[in-house]
C-alpha cells in the first residue's frame, strides 16, 4: 500500500511539473507521523506556502535514497517540518532522559530527504525539528533536554519570548535587527553548531533560534503557526519562494 501511495505521489508531481515554466514554485514539506505510523502534517505549513504564492506538496515517509532523490527532483525547494526528537545516536550520544521521544522511521525518512536536499542544492527552510535535523546532518549536536541540561535557560515550551537578530543575517534583511517575539514549542536545541553554518538569531538565554548558510534557512520557532494570528512572518515564506525562483 505504501508503495502505491508513493508512486501516486510521483504521478501527481509529474502532472504538476508539466508546463510549469513561470508558474508558482512547488514546495515539498516533510511529514510527521502519528504513534500508529500514519503520515500527518499540520495544515499551517501548507497554508503558509499557499499564502506566500507557492504550491505545497506533502512528502510521504520514505525508506530509500532512490525515493528521496526522485521526490527532490520533482520539487523546487523543501521545508522540513517540526515533530518529535531526533535519536541522539545520530550525533553520537545516548538518550539523556525520559523526556526524549524518538521515531526511528521518521529519522530515517528525514535523513534521506535531507541528504537528497543537500545533494540537490535546492533551497531548504528548516523549522523546529527541521532546524535540529539539518544541524545534525551537517555534523552538529543538540541539547537533548533544555530544562535539565541548561537549568538557567527559559522554559521553551508553549511560550512566547524575544530573540535578538544578528546583523547581515537573512532575518535582519527581512525584519531588521530589532528584537522580535517568537513562539516556542521545544525542549531541545542546537548545542554544537555544524561547520559551515552561521547563527542568525538567539534568545537572551543563549539558545540558538536561527541559523543559515547559502542553501539553508533554519528557525527553531514556528513562523507558520504565527501566521494564524497575523502576517508578520509572511515575508519569510515569500522570501523563501523568491530564493527558489532565482
Amino acid at each position: 500500500m505504501k508503495r502505491v501511495v508513493f508512486y501516486l505521489m510521483l504521478v501527481a508531481l509529474a502532472v504538476c511539473a508539466c508546463g510549469r515554466k513561470g508558474s508558482a514554485p512547488l514546495v515539498g514539506i516533510s511529514c510527521s507521523r502519528t504513534h500508529g505510523g500514519t503520515d500527518q502534517l499540520s495544515p499551517n505549513y501548507s497554508q503558509a506556502v499557499l499564502k506566500a504564492g507557492g504550491v505545497p506538496v506533502i512528502l510521504p515517509t520514505i525508506s530509500t535514497p532512490e525515493q528521496a532523490r526522485e521526490l527532490l527532483s520533482r520539487v523546487d525547494g523543501i521545508i522540513f517540518s517540526g515533530g518529535v526528537d531526533i535519536n541522539p545516536a545520530w550525533y553520537g550520544e545516548e538518550v539523556w532522559n525520559e523526556t526524549v521521544e524518538v521515531d526511528p522511521v521518521r529519522d530515517r525518512s528525514d535523513s534521506l530527504l535531507a541528504r537528497a536536499a543537500l545533494e540537490s542544492g535546492k533551497p531548504v527552510l528548516a523549522i523546529c525539528r527541521g532546524e535540529q535535523l539539518m544541524n545534525v546532518m551537517l555534523g552538529g549536536s543538540l541539547y537533548q533536554d533544555i530544562p535539565t541540561q541548561l537549568p538557567d535557560a527559559h522554559v521553551h515550551r508553549s511560550i512566547k519570548h524575544k530573540m535578538g537578530i544578528e546583523e547581515e543575517s537573512f532575518l535582519a534583511q527581512l525584519f531588521g535587527t530589532d528584537s522580535l517575539e517568537v513562539n516556542s514549542f521545544h525542549h531541545q536545541a542546537v548545542k554544537t553548531l555544524a561547520p559551515g553554518l552561521t547563527i542568525s538569531a538567539c534568545s537572551d538565554d543563549g539558545i540558538v533560534e536561527a541559523y543559515e548558510n547559502e542553501q539553508i534557512w533554519a528557525v527553531q520557532f514556528h513562523p507558520e503557526g504565527m501566521l494564524r494570528e497575523d502576517d508578520t512572518w509572511l515575508p519569510l515564506f515569500v522570501a523563501f519562494l523568491d530564493r527558489i525562483r532565482l
